[in-house]
């Protein structure tokens, strides 16, 4: 299993409501807090959505 940091950036297989797919992981632990790189709006996500959530590592930052 992939072993994801604060600080980090991903895409997701499905982007936000406001298009984008980037987002940088601000908490880790039994569940994940992200936040949308281009509009600002975190999210909360079980550790199992986010696992299934993810499609890369790294993804671009603004």
């Amino acid at each position: 299993m992939t072993v994801y940091n604060v600080g980090d950036n991903i895409i997701t297989r499905k982007p936000h409501a406001c298009g984008c797919s980037n987002w940088q992981i601000v908490r880790t632990g039994a569940d994940y807090k992200l936040k949308c790189d281009k509009c600002g709006k975190t999210v909360m996500l079980s550790s199992e959505k986010f696992h299934k959530a993810v499609k890369q590592i790294g993804g671009k930052t603004n």
